[in-house]
Order: C-alpha cells, then sequence, then structure tokens
C-alpha cells in the first residue's frame, strides 16, 4: 500500500492529527482529494461537482491559520457534501435537471462544516429528490468501490463511495428513508442517522415533513461521531460516546419487515450476517434476545410525508418536464396527499412512538438488517414503471424507513462481505435521543470486527 494511500485512508480525526502535528498541510491532502476524486470520476462518479479553485484557495488559508497557532475539530480536512446542501455560488440541484440558480449562502450544516475548519471539495451525487436506494439518473451513474458492477445504494450513494474509495475522509448525506444508512450498509461504512432536529435543516425548517435529516458518512465511528458533533454542535460528546464502554446492554435482535403491502424477504446470506454480529454482541458480554416491535401500520403514515415532500420539491425545479417520469407520478401523488392525510400522519407519530417504542422497555437497542438484499446491479431498477420501482425499492429496502416516521436514531455497522465481496450491513437503533448510546455500542463492536482495515480495489 502506498504512502498516498495510507494517508487517503487515514481518517477524519487520522487527518486532522497530521494537520496539527505539521506531518501534512492542507494544500497538500486537499490536493490528493482532488486528484482522486477526478481520476475515479469515470468509474466512480462519486461527485456532481468538484470546487477545486475554492478548496484550494480555502486550503491555504487552513495552512495559513495552522501555522499561526489556531486549532479547530476539522481545520483543514477535505470532506464532501450530498447536493441536497447548499453551498454559497452553487446550484442545488438535488439530483434533477434544469439550470438551477446559484444559492446566495451556505446552508446551516454547510456553515457549521466551515467554522470547524473543514474544506469542502465538492457536492456528491444523488438520485433525483433522493427518492430511490440507488444512485442512478440526471447525473449518471455511480457505482460502488467494493464490486462497480454494483449500486452503492442510495440516495447519499456518492457520499458514501467517495468515502469507501478513500477520496475523502468522512461525508455528509441525508436520510429521510435509510438513505445514510443504506448506501453504508453496502460500502461497509458507519453511517449515523441522528435523532430528529439533531443537525439543522436550515434554510429549510424541516426536510420531507420531518422524515428526513443529515448524518456523517465515515469509515470509523470515531470519525462518524467527530463528524456528527460538528454538524450537530455538539462539542465532544459524541467522539467521547465513541471512546465509552457502553456497559453491559440487553439487546433486542429483530427479523420482523414493518407491513407495506408488498411482497418481501429477508436474503439468507444477509440473515446469516445479522445473525454473526448478534453472537459477536453476545460474546462481548451483552445479553441478545428476539424481540419484534408492534410496526403496526406505520407505513400509511411514511407515503404521505414522502410524497408531499416529493411535491413540494418539484416546485422548486426550473423545468419540470425534464424530471424523470416517476418523479413526476410522486409529486402528482403528493398533491392528492396534502392534505388531511398529511396532518392526520403527522397527529399519530405520538401513538406510533408509543407503540413501537414499547420494545424498548425490555431491551435497550435493536440490531436489525439495515437491508433486505445485498447490493442489487447497477441497472437492476432501469425502465420499472413507478409502481414496480416502488416494490423493487422496498423489497430491497423494507427495515430502515419506520426510524425516520419516528425521528429516532440509528447507526449503520458494517456486517461483513458476501461470498463475492457485497458489503453488508447491520442497524442499531434506539428511541429518542440515544445516540450515545448506540456510538458507544457500535465502537465497541468496529474494536473486533476491525471493519475500517478493508480497503476496496482502486477504482482509479
Amino acid at each position: 500500500m502506498t504512502a498516498d494511500a495510507d494517508i487517503a485512508f487515514a481518517g477524519l480525526a487520522g487527518q486532522a492529527a497530521l494537520l496539527t502535528s505539521g506531518a501534512a498541510r492542507s494544500v497538500e491532502l486537499v490536493t490528493a482529494a482532488l486528484d482522486r476524486a477526478e481520476r475515479t470520476q469515470p468509474t466512480l462518479n462519486a461527485f456532481r461537482v468538484l470546487r477545486r479553485s475554492a478548496a484550494l484557495r480555502e486550503a491555504a488559508e487552513a495552512d495559513r491559520r495552522l501555522a499561526a497557532g489556531e486549532r479547530a475539530p476539522l481545520l483543514g480536512v477535505p470532506v464532501a457534501v450530498k447536493d441536497d446542501v447548499d453551498i454559497a455560488g452553487l446550484p442545488t440541484a438535488f439530483g434533477c435537471p434544469g439550470d438551477f440558480p446559484v444559492s446566495a449562502a451556505d446552508s446551516a450544516v454547510v456553515a457549521r462544516l466551515r467554522a470547524a475548519g473543514a474544506v469542502i471539495i465538492g457536492k456528491t451525487n444523488t438520485p433525483e429528490l433522493g427518492q430511490w436506494p440507488f444512485t442512478e439518473g440526471t447525473f449518471g451513474t455511480t457505482r460502488n468501490p467494493w464490486c462497480p458492477e454494483y449500486s452503492p445504494g442510495g440516495s447519499s450513494g456518492g457520499s458514501a463511495a467517495a468515502v469507501a474509495a478513500g477520496v475523502v475522509p468522512a461525508a455528509l448525506g441525508s436520510d429521510g428513508a435509510g438513505s445514510v444508512r443504506i448506501p453504508a450498509a453496502w460500502t461497509n461504512l458507519v453511517g449515523v442517522k441522528p435523532q430528529r432536529g439533531r443537525i439543522p435543516t436550515a434554510p429549510d425548517p424541516e426536510l420531507f415533513h420531518g422524515l428526513t435529516g443529515h448524518g456523517p458518512l465515515a469509515r470509523t465511528v470515531a470519525d462518524a461521531a467527530l463528524l456528527l458533533d460538528v454538524a450537530a454542535g455538539t462539542g465532544t460528546r459524541y467522539a467521547e460516546a465513541a471512546r465509552r464502554d457502553p456497559s453491559r446492554l440487553r439487546i433486542g435482535l429483530s427479523f420482523r419487515i414493518p407491513f407495506t403491502a408488498t411482497r418481501t424477504g429477508l436474503h439468507p446470506v444477509v440473515r446469516a450476517a445479522v445473525e454473526r454480529l448478534a453472537g459477536v454482541l453476545a460474546g462481548l458480554g451483552h445479553e441478545v434476545v428476539p424481540v419484534e416491535p408492534r410496526y403496526g401500520l406505520i407505513g400509511v403514515t411514511f407515503l404521505p410525508r414522502s410524497l408531499v415532500g416529493v411535491r413540494d420539491w418539484v416546485r422548486r425545479v426550473p423545468d419540470p418536464a425534464l424530471l424523470d417520469p416517476r418523479t413526476l407520478g410522486n409529486a402528482r401523488t403528493g398533491g392528492w396527499l396534502g392534505g388531511p392525510a398529511l396532518r392526520l400522519a403527522r397527529r399519530i407519530e405520538p401513538l406510533l412512538g408509543r407503540q413501537v417504542g414499547a420494545v424498548f422497555r425490555r431491551v435497550d437497542v435493536l440490531l436489525t438488517p439495515t437491508t433486505a438484499t445485498p447490493p442489487p446491479r447497477i441497472g437492476h431498477f432501469t425502465g420499472l414503471t413507478n409502481w414496480a420501482t416502488d416494490q423493487a425499492m422496498i423489497a430491497a429496502c423494507p427495515y430502515a424507513w419506520p426510524w425516520n416516521v419516528l425521528g429516532w436514531p440509528g447507526v449503520n455497522v458494517p456486517a461483513g462481505p458476501t461470498a463475492d465481496g457485497r458489503p453488508l450491513g447491520a442497524q442499531l437503533l434506539g428511541p429518542g435521543g440515544t445516540e450515545h448510546r448506540l456510538i458507544a455500542l457500535a465502537a465497541q463492536l468496529e474494536a473486533v470486527e476491525r471493519w475500517f482495515e478493508r480497503r476496496p480495489p482502486d477504482p482509479a
């Protein structure tokens, strides 16, 4: 392994330490990240736009500040953000075609990254409005660094591919139905969906009527926790949790798929991977017991919020006629659901929280699959009707979205590869406000599993 590759995979905290010690300069790290992004773009297509000139100016300024003795959590470290957040001077297309206006100001979460000293090298690829668990569309197909003929998932597929390939040590994604956790599972990453409201969504008061929130993707729990602290403005709370013993926990193992009126099933290789992790957790001293949450008809409250959110976003698109017909179909359905159905979906959320949350009177943490299948092949969803796309999507990814309805935290952890090398993941899930517990448990598991030592082939 070359020294350049070692630095690329040094991680968020590792690169920050190199800069603080003077062992590296920000201009060197940012140049290397930009070069690697450009070299991998023909094969991975992780980025929608790169900020070479602006990022190098910011890196030079970071070096000046570091030399003057200034310190900040990510001062001079290259990162990436998904193309659903605003960066001043760039358009926010969110995977959509058309001539979007440039943003006048940074979104709140980008402002926090900048305040911590991070250098944002670019905006990553996503499907139209983040609707699907694959990243194919207007800006081309994003591929999985571990197996390029397969998808890295979505909708934060570009961010996941960029981190998994060692382009950046961590990236920001967003999760409205698993869109951080699903691509993390399929690219051997840690992905955190924080508690709703933990990371600001301004300039929007909320995203997709409360379903969607921003979250970090990284190769290690410590790096994900560090980026979460920066994005959430929580100081070092989650970074400290990643170094803390979680104590002995009662962990509920669940394979129940919430009702969706869709034929779904769990792939045996995924089940075996999650059961293996359950055994590892038991070996670490935790009590692992089978449990099944009462999801009920939680799915009927997801659709109004999701589809009305699509309708809202379509209204921002310069030329909706250019959109995927499936997007337009979802927007039309969202128009029908924008009244009483949406109000009812929001009103019954506390009831659903009590119903599903009852399981946490019996266990401290839930362990479930993140997805029901391994990563699908590129093009698996191409040419499908709206209905067929929804059916295939739900069949592959039925486990993540209930936590978006509830607004509660979840952490994807790698669960090992399939025999042909495709990554798999499992979720650690908790009730409201338990990110610290999930992060501590994930870090304890990581110390045994050491998934961060696995590296994909060089896609360049």
